[in-house]
């Protein structure tokens, strides 16, 4: 993998109503701009009156003077095709809190693949309702934030970490965080806040699912990453996997498998969501992946 930043690349989404020209209306957009288009990537839901959905990445040679350029210039061209868009470059990085309990796996490999450079964000904190995993995070140079949850104490909790946040957050990632989010909390931070779970719903809801799965004797286990909504565990899906298990596996083992495939569809999602490839429509998402 190829982790050198390249400070001239910028990424474009777009999302609008489908109708012919909008392809050349963009790309001609970007040559006047001087662009030098690099990846492109588009879907409809329906050619004749659907949505269109497209993914630009491109170079810009003089990139202080021509990125201020094409964002002011975008907001025109928006209003003339109705465009919603996103524009970004590589050198804004994103920042991203981890909020966790006491499972570590997916905390981990987020850290890991930060670490490595192979997710490009910056994790300014890590949120958790336990102090189980303080140091082995502070030993990464990460702040941890330990802020105990209870019945009586939720609402404070959420906004005591809200504050925390503000202004140095831009999405959360739920790494096995054992806590439901209010929708107060979650209207901070719509289409911006990343969960991780087992794709055992709605069959094993509740405590001990691997338990329940292996008396029921599944062959299919696997996880789920999505967009966290007011609708429990409902929001918009960027990823999912699953692993074919048998008869000799335990409860013990289902965890352990389990755990591998939510810790890989976690980190592409992220991944996915830190590169600009997903856009949200309505409760699906397209992922130019």
């Amino acid at each position: 993998m190829d982790t050198k930043v390249n400070h001239k690349r910028v990424k474009l989404l777009i999302s609008c109503p489908d109708k012919p020209g909008i392809i050349s209306t963009v790309t001609n957009f970007l040559l006047e701009h001087k662009a030098n288009i690099v990846h492109f990537d588009q879907h409809t839901t329906d050619p004749q009156a659907g949505i269109f959905f497209m993914r630009i990445e491109f170079d810009l040679e003089d990139f202080d003077s021509l990125f201020e350029k094409i964002e002011q210039d975008l907001n025109v061209l928006a209003e003339k095709y109705a465009l919603d868009w996103k524009l970004s470059s590589k050198r804004q990085k994103k920042r991203m809190a981890i909020f966790v309990s006491k499972a570590d796996h997916a905390l981990m490999e987020l850290i890991w693949r930060w670490k490595s450079k192979e997710i490009e964000a910056e994790i300014p904190m890590v949120i958790s309702n336990h102090a189980d995993l303080k140091d082995v995070v502070e030993a990464y140079g990460i702040p941890y934030y330990h802020i105990p949850i209870s019945k009586d104490t939720k609402d404070d909790a959420e906004q005591k970490a809200l504050e925390l946040m503000k202004g140095k957050v831009d999405f959360i990632v739920l790494a096995r965080y054992m806590q439901i989010l209010s929708p107060n909390f979650i209207s901070n931070y719509p289409n911006q806040i990343i969960n991780i779970h087992h794709s055992f719903l709605p069959a094993f809801v509740g405590a001990n699912p691997y338990v329940r799965a292996f008396n029921r004797g599944v062959k299919l286990i696997g996880a789920t990453a999505h967009y966290v909504t007011n609708d429990l565990d409902e929001g918009p899906i960027i990823e999912q996997d699953v692993q074919r298990i048998n008869h000799r596996y335990t409860a013990e083992d289902l965890k352990i498998a389990g755990r591998h495939v939510e810790r890989k569809v976690l980190a592409k999602a992220v991944s996915w969501h830190v590169d600009d490839k997903v856009i949200v429509h309505g409760n699906k998402t397209i992922v130019f992946a």
